[in-house]
C-alpha cells in the first residue's frame, strides 16, 4: 500500500498518494547540513550517532538499542531476522507490509516463515497467536518464533494500549517474541495522547522497526532492540542485509532532528488533524463511503469507479484493495487545510448528480 505511484496527473501535483511522496521536513534539511561539516568516523562510530543513542533511550527505555538503516523493507527484515532461527515463522496479518509489500524480502532475506492471518482493519487477535503457537514442536512445519504487528495497521487503524499488552501478553507467555512495524508509530502515539514508550516498551514488545521517511525525513528507518537479552546479534543482521550505512551521521542527524525536540509529536499531530478533516469533509459526498476507523494520518474512502477515474486526471491517486473505487489518501508533514479542501470540493463536483 506504500508505494506512492501517482496515477493520472501530472507529476508534481499535490496529492495524498503517500507520506513517501512529500519532501524533507526543513529542520530536517537543517541537520543534514548541520552534520555535513569535517570529517567523523564511519558506520556509525560519528558522535551523532552516539548522540542519538541517548535520544532512543530517552524515549524507550534505558536498555533501548536504536541501529539506523535505509529502509523501511531494510528495517524489517533486520529486526526479523535477529529475531528468528533459520526453521522460525512470522505471524502477521494477511494485509501486513511485510507479507503483501517487501518484494518476500523477509522470506528471501531473512530465511523464515510468513503465517499471514486474516484481520479486519489489520489487527491480529489473541486467539490467533495461540492458534499460531500450536505449531511448535511440529517437525514438519516452521517453528513458531515471532508476532509482528504493524501500529497503526495498513489500513490507518491504531491498536489501543490495552489491545497491545493482551497481545504481547499472549505471545510472551507462549514463548513468542513481538515485532512491531512502526512505519508510522509517530502517528500513532499522536492519535493516543501518548509518548513512544507507553505503546512499545511498557507494553511488551521487543523490537521496533521505526519509521523516518514517511514523517518528514530524507531517508532512514531504525531497529531499536527494546528487549536486548532476547534479541542477540542484530547489529551483525543489519550489516548481512546490506543496511549498515557508512556515513550513517546523516541518518543519524535527522532522527536526532526529529526526536530530539517534540518534531515527531508536531508532525504526526498535524497529520492526524488532516485526516480528521479530510474525513469530515467526505463523509456527506454522494456516492462516498469511510472505511475503517480514521485514527492516525489515513483516510480509506469508496467511490463510484467513475467518480474515481475523473478525480484521478486531476489529483495522484492510489487506489487500494480488490474494489476499484477504493482509495487511499495519506496526509504529510506539509498536507494544509487548503489542499484538503481542494480535494474535497473536486470530490463533490466530480460526484454531483448529471
Amino acid at each position: 500500500m506504500d508505494r506512492g505511484a501517482p496515477a493520472g496527473a501530472a507529476a508534481g501535483t499535490r496529492g495524498f498518494v503517500s507520506d513517501n511522496c512529500s519532501g524533507i521536513h526543513p529542520e530536517v534539511l537543517a541537520a543534514i547540513a548541520g552534520a555535513n561539516a569535517g570529517h567523523q568516523p564511519s558506520y556509525g562510530d560519528d558522535e551523532v550517532t552516539q548522540r542519538l543513542q541517548k535520544i532512543f533511550r530517552r524515549h524507550f527505555g534505558g536498555t533501548a538499542l536504536g541501529y539506523p538503516v535505509l529502509t523501511g523493507t531494510g528495517a524489517n527484515v533486520v529486526a526479523l531476522r535477529a529475531m528468528t532461527g533459520r526453521w522460525g515463522a512470522v505471524l502477521c496479518s494477511a494485509d501486513a507490509h511485510i507479507n503483501t509489500d517487501e518484494g518476500g524480502a523477509p522470506e528471501q532475506l531473512a530465511g523464515l516463515k510468513l503465517d499471514a492471518v486474516p484481520a479486519p482493519g489489520g489487527k491480529l487477535r489473541p486467539e490467533q497467536i495461540a492458534a499460531f503457537a500450536e505449531a511448535a514442536g511440529d517437525v514438519h512445519g516452521a517453528q513458531p518464533e515471532v508476532v509482528s504487528l504493524t501500529q497503526p495497521t495498513e489500513w490507518g487503524v491504531v491498536y489501543s494500549v490495552d489491545e497491545l499488552a493482551r497481545l504481547c501478553a499472549a505471545a510472551h507467555e507462549r514463548g513468542l517474541l513481538v515485532h512491531m512495524d512502526g512505519a508510522r508509530l509517530c502517528n500513532a502515539a499522536a492519535a493516543l495522547d501518548l509518548r513512544l514508550r507507553a505503546i512499545t516498551t511498557d507494553v511488551g514488545v521487543d523490537v521496533v522497526s521505526f519509521g523516518g521517511t514517511k514523517i518528514g525525513l530524507m531517508l532512514g528507518e531504525a531497529v531499536v532492540i527494546l528487549n536486548p537479552a532476547a534479541v542477540p546479534g542484530a547489529e551483525f543482521a543489519r550489516k548481512s542485509t546490506t543496511q549498515l550505512a557508512s556515513k550513517m551521521r546523516f541518518i543519524s542527524a535527522q532522527f536526532e532532528a526529529l526526536l530530539g525536540d517534540d518534531l515527531w509529536w508536531r508532525i504526526a499531530s498535524h497529520g492526524n488533524r488532516m485526516a480528521r478533516l479530510m474525513e469530515a469533509g467526505l463523509r456527506s459526498a454522494a456516492g462516498v463511503e469511510i472505511l475503517h476507523e480514521v485514527d492516525a494520518n489515513a483516510v480509506f474512502a469508496a467511490m463510484p469507479p467513475a467518480v474515481v477515474d475523473r478525480l484521478r486526471g486531476r489529483f495522484p491517486l492510489q487506489i487500494s484493495g480488490p474494489a476499484v473505487g477504493l482509495v487511499r489518501l495519506m496526509m504529510s508533514f506539509d498536507t494544509t487545510e487548503q489542499d484538503v479542501e481542494d480535494f474535497v470540493r473536486a470530490v463533490y463536483q466530480e460526484a454531483a448528480p448529471g
